[in-house]
């Protein structure tokens, strides 16, 4: 009489007992040993960046904004009415122009962080802001640029910078656009 005895066999590479895994099981069971804060934390962001990227940026939009409210607290008021001064031929008072950028970028801000029906007149908003920001590397070219050099003054600095904030709001606009008014699902994020 022979005997036989039946050895267990592992299933194939990426299925489990009950069959296929999931692509997020797989991806769960091939993680490297390690820390749960630090990947739960990575998963959190993960699942929440558009909304991270929208409400940082309204959030600078706001501080900003709020900031040009009150005479000498914002360290760009004189460069940003000296801009709107050109943009205008000088037909609108400067507290005007002060008065009414503050309201643009606090209002840009509030429809970033809001999201929602506001995000989009938010992102038109911003995108035509950031025209008139970038212009004054032209209107201003001696305030913005050094004697002599392609390097900018520390005013010019201050406006290069916001290439990353369009960045940010390309990324949001992208998302936007991709996710259409018919389909877009209805998230705790503020995206439905």
């Amino acid at each position: 009489m022979s005997s036989h005895t039946v050895e267990p066999s592992l299933p194939p590479a990426g299925e489990g007992p009950e069959g296929p895994l999931s692509e997020r099981e797989l991806d769960r069971t091939h993680r490297p040993p390690g820390p749960r804060f630090p990947r739960r934390l990575a998963e959190l962001v993960d699942t929440h960046a558009l909304t991270l990227l929208r409400a940082t940026v309204g959030l600078v939009f706001v501080g900003f904004g709020v900031l040009k409210l009150f005479p000498s607290a914002s360290p760009a008021e004189q460069l940003a009415v000296d801009a709107a001064t050109k943009m205008t031929l000088g037909l609108v008072p400067e507290t005007v122009l002060l008065l009414s950028l503050a309201a643009l970028e606090t209002a840009i801000g509030i429809g970033l962080i809001a999201g929602r029906r506001l995000l989009r007149p938010a992102l038109v908003a911003f995108f035509l802001h950031m025209g008139g920001v970038f212009s004054t590397l032209f209107l201003l070219p001696d305030a913005m640029w050094q004697p002599h050099s392609p390097a900018p003054t520390m005013e010019g600095q201050y406006v290069v910078k916001n290439v990353v904030l369009v960045a940010v709001c390309l990324v949001v606009v992208a998302h936007e656009w991709s996710h259409g008014d018919g389909r877009r699902s209805r998230r705790s994020d503020g995206w439905g």
